[in-house]
């Protein structure tokens, strides 16, 4: 790895002779990535759960709005660490180059399993809900349960031969869903305020939980929204295919975590707008329920097919998304080198995509990835935190083609809010927390494994 004590430059050429990925995305095609991979089933299905737990629509939206304002300070880090590091592998890089790579590897290998995968086969699964929903005809072909599945795998099918065909065919077919998605929610929302049968009195409705028994709700429901957030440094697992990365790369972070910022505060206005607190209550498909509310039973059913292409886009995103994380790291050695390969002819790490998309497909056949997504968040939410303080070391030891403003308050206040919701999550959830330490201390023997590996082989 290279030292950081000197002028950061742009990747190197790795030593094989295999084709690289190449630089080929402004900024529009990534910011629809961060917004695509933002805007998934958590904006979809979290808010009845959280006003179960909170009870209060004011602190609801102010949750959300906290929530964004700290993914706006983590895309302001990235933004910062991508221009100086535009790395294909995003966190897997940073960890990896600025600390130990045992710390790129462990990040690489909860985003294996946990950061990618498990949201994959999630968001494919909420497509076929969803369409379900829309459609309930569709589900009289055969068993329910397996009819979603098979949906499901079929849509995760589609878009992993989308994204085999290259990074501009893919960035393409990307653009379309994620632009469409954007014009539906602000469409939903304009129509909810300008046609809808609701009433604004219910922010005042119910009251907020007081005492250390709230504050432990409020900490989880943050936590809860940061995974919803989620996705507001993915541009920068793409950082070896974008143009002008010093320029390019941090305005993609901050211009798409922007944008969903404003389209989520708007959504659950609307939520709040169509649904008192009482009835929003443990409810899982919201939109729906908020749309039948607004504009009658009907209204379910194109709002139900609207969230289904809105979570297509999601799964786009994700499969765009993660092989670049173990393209990265098979390339330095610490997985299979076959997942390293590039296609001569698209330039698409086409082994890593295909592995990713098996592993999701596994998970909506077994049905394992709802045991992975009760302690995803808890995952997620500790390498950020390791990245973030990596701006400090870069400050101290770079120089750099982009400085965030404000600085140092960005990474101090992403860093102790994190680290906080951590110790909440912990305190209320021991179990469900103790195996996501136990899952990211799993990695550490495969990668003694793969380093004995790379040292046999002089690198």
């Amino acid at each position: 790895m290279a030292s950081p004590s000197r002028p950061i430059a742009p990747e190197a050429p790795g030593a094989s002779r295999e084709p690289d990925l190449t630089r080929r995305l402004g900024v529009f095609p990534a910011t629809n990535i961060v917004v695509a991979n933002m805007i998934g089933a958590g904006i979809f299905t979290t808010s009845g759960l959280l006003m179960d737990q909170l009870g209060d629509a004011r602190l609801l939206l102010a949750l959300w709005l906290a929530g964004g304002v700290l993914a706006l300070l983590g895309a302001l880090c990235y933004g910062e660490l991508g221009a100086a590091l535009p790395r294909a592998g995003g966190e897997y890089a940073y960890l990896a180059e600025l600390f130990h790579p045992l710390l790129g590897f462990l990040t690489g290998w909860v985003s294996f399993f946990v950061g990618f995968s498990a949201p994959l086969a999630a968001s494919a699964l909420g497509v076929s809900e969803y369409l379900g929903r829309a459609w309930p005809q569709l589900l009289a072909a055969g068993d329910p349960a397996l009819v979603k599945k098979g949906v499901a795998i079929l849509v995760i099918g589609v878009l992993a031969a989308v994204h085999l065909r290259g990074v501009e065919f893919g960035a393409r077919v990307q653009n379309v869903l994620t632009v469409g998605k954007i014009v539906l929610i602000a469409g939903l929302v304009a129509a909810g305020f300008a046609l809808g049968r609701g009433d604004l009195g219910h922010l005042g409705a119910a009251a907020s939980p007081a005492g250390f028994a709230g504050w432990q709700a409020v900490g989880l429901s943050l936590m809860w929204i940061m995974f919803a957030y989620s996705g507001w440094n993915a541009s920068a697992y793409v950082g070896s295919e974008i143009r002008d990365p010093a320029r390019s790369l941090p305005r993609s972070l901050l211009v798409g975590t922007g944008i969903v910022t404003l389209l989520y505060l708007g959504l659950n206005l609307l939520y709040v707008y169509a649904l008192p607190p009482a009835e929003m209550r443990g409810v899982i498909a919201i939109g729906g329920l908020a749309a039948s509310r607004l504009f009658g039973g009907a209204a379910e059913t194109i709002v139900s097919a609207l969230i289904a292409f809105a979570l297509v886009s999601s799964v786009s995103a994700l499969i765009l998304l993660g092989p670049r994380v173990y393209y990265a790291m098979a390339r330095d050695g610490y997985l299979f080198r076959a997942v390293a390969r590039v296609d001569p002819l698209t330039r698409a790490p086409g082994t890593a995509i295909a592995v990713q998309c098996l592993i999701a497909a596994v998970m909506v056949l077994t049905g394992t990835f709802d045991q992975i997504l009760t302690y995803m968040g808890f995952c997620l939410g500790i390498f950020p935190i390791v990245a973030v303080a990596g701006v400090v070391k870069l400050r101290r030891e770079g120089t750099l083609p982009y400085r965030m403003p404000l600085y140092p308050l960005p990474p101090l206040v992403y860093a102790a809010a994190g680290a906080a919701m951590l110790v909440i999550a912990y305190v209320e959830r021991p179990v469900e927390s103790s195996i996501a330490v136990v899952t990211v201390l799993a990695g550490i023997p495969f990668y003694v494994m793969f380093a004995r590996r790379r040292r046999r082989r002089g690198k």
